[in-house]
Formats: C-alpha cells, structure tokens, sequence
C-alpha cells in the first residue's frame, strides 16, 4: 500500500485559513448564528432621581398652560424699563436663557430664530414678539445679555432681550411652568418655548432643544388667525380662510397660501348641486306623473 505524502505546511494553513473564512461569512449571514465580535455595551440607565425630576418638570409646565401672567418688569440692554404688559395685544413667544450657557441655550435660540423667521413671513412681520429672558438674575445683566443678543444675532424689529432682578426672574419662572436649578456645569433646565396669547395666558408649550417649524407656527396661526365669533363680519371669515389654507411647505421650509383647497370646495359644492338637481328634477316628476295618473282615473270613473 502506498502512502501520499502529506500537503506542505504552507498549503495546510491556507485550508484552515479558508474554512475559518467560510464558518465567520455563514455565521454572520445566519439569524441567530453565534457572532465572534465582542457584544455592544448598552447605554447604562438613567438615575431614577434623574428621571422623576425630568417628569416633574414636564408636569409643572404642562401645569402653567392657561395661567394668566403676572405683570412683571425688566430691563433691555440699552437700561430701559420692559414690562409683560408692554407687549399685549398680539402673542409673544418668551426664550428662558442663561447667558454663560454653552450647550442647549444657543441651539434652542438658533432654533427659535428659524422658527420664528418662518412665522413673520407667513403671519406678518408684526404678527407676534418674541423675547428672551435671562434667568441667572445674579450674572444675565443688561450688559451681559447685551452681547448674548449681538452674538447671537437677536437684534431685528420684533425681538427684545431682557434682564431681571431675582424676584422677577424666580416669579417669572413660576408663571411658566419653566424648572431650573445650578449644576456643575451652571444650570440644568428644561428646554422650553413659551407661547402667550394676547392676553398674557399661557397657550402652548414647545419643547427640546430643536423642534419642527410647524410646533412654534400652528399654534401662533391659530392665535392670529382665529376668531372667537366666526363669519361675523368678512374680515373674521377671510381669517379663517386663512387659517386653513395657509399650509407648510417642508421642501421650502416655509408657509403657502394652498389655493387647492379652493378647488377642493368647488368640486364638492359641484357635485352636491347636480345631487340635489337631480333628485328636485325627479321628485318633480314622479310628482307630476302622480298628478296626472290621478286626473286620468277621476275621469275613467266620474262620480
């Protein structure tokens, strides 16, 4: 019997080499199949004092909605004198910051700016406010969130930055529904819009540090726009046209008038006149035929 020689060594290892190959491409092409990479390491848990504090933030927010603000007074950067008051009568979008804030506070204004830039365009440039208030009474000074107003670009017609004593500020917070307290890295706080109808009441909250165009502008269309007596005179009625009609356009990042709609109703008035047309136009005649099927049989049997 003859023997075959055995394969070099070489030739040996790249077989192994091969298999290991193949078994690692069926494994990993296999539900279920055991995986040689190490496991990921799951996201540890939130504390759960972090987490009842964040739902009891949310709670008293959600709380201050239809709270009615008290008149308090602040000041811009140029020393004035700014009370609550001063801007009723359109609604007012109000932007808690802390002006050393480095992380949320800017990215929740740049949102805010966009947002905001948005809704002038689609309701008018006078159509509602916006302030932003400094919250750390002790270091947002008129001169401090003077410069947050300029690094941030907060200066067009419409946009007013304030400052505040302790008292106002803390007051201000309480009205809001908006929770703060310091932190290592200053403050930790909700990151909250405030929407305020015209007559100083809580009416929407919006929250994160980014949001959708449409949470800050559905919310100030319907303020503007709605009326509490419907159609009683044709400006009440051309702004509920335009609350309906007036739709986002998230490829433009913008709002439209839609004159689809219109369409829309022109069609269904259509059709709901030729119905109506056409059951008049048959009850007319099934009445006629009646009619005349009765004076024939009167006739055939006289009394």
């Amino acid at each position: 019997m003859t023997t075959r020689p055995a394969p070099p060594f070489a030739a040996r290892l790249a077989r192994v080499a091969l298999f290991l190959g193949a078994l690692l491409a069926v494994g990993a092409g296999v539900p279920g199949a055991p995986s040689l990479a190490p496991p990921a390491q799951a996201a540890p848990p939130r504390p759960e004092a972090e987490t009842r504090r964040d739902a009891q933030a949310l709670k008293a927010s959600q709380a201050a909605v239809g709270r009615l603000l008290t008149d308090r007074a602040f000041t811009d950067p140029a020393g004035r004198a700014v009370r609550l008051s001063d801007f009723r009568g359109r609604p007012l979008v109000i932007n808690m910051v802390y002006s050393s804030c480095a992380q949320s506070c800017p990215v929740v204004t740049t949102t805010l700016q966009d947002a905001a830039e948005v809704g002038w365009d689609a309701l008018g440039k006078d159509a509602f406010h916006v302030i932003t208030v400094g919250f750390d009474a002790a270091a947002d000074t008129p001169g401090r969130m003077g410069l947050y107003a300029d690094r941030h670009g907060l200066t067009r017609p419409g946009w007013t930055v304030l400052s505040g004593d302790l008292p106002e500020v803390v007051g201000l917070t309480d009205d809001l529904g908006f929770t703060f307290f310091e932190s290592a890295k200053g403050f930790d706080h909700i990151d909250q819009v405030t929407i305020v109808d015209a007559e100083g009441r809580v009416y929407r909250q919006v929250y994160g540090d980014t949001f959708d165009i449409p949470l800050l502008v559905e919310p100030l269309k319907a303020l503007v726009y709605g009326t509490h007596a419907p159609f009683a005179s044709l400006d009440d009625l051309w702004n509920k046209v335009r609350l309906f009609c007036t739709v986002y356009d998230p490829a433009a990042e913008r709002y439209r008038f839609d004159f689809s709609m219109f369409y829309q109703m022109a069609v269904g008035l259509t059709i709901i006149l030729s119905v109506g047309f056409f059951v008049v136009r048959s009850s007319l005649r099934i009445w006629a035929r009646s009619r005349a099927e009765r004076r024939r049989t009167g006739r055939a049997n006289p009394a």
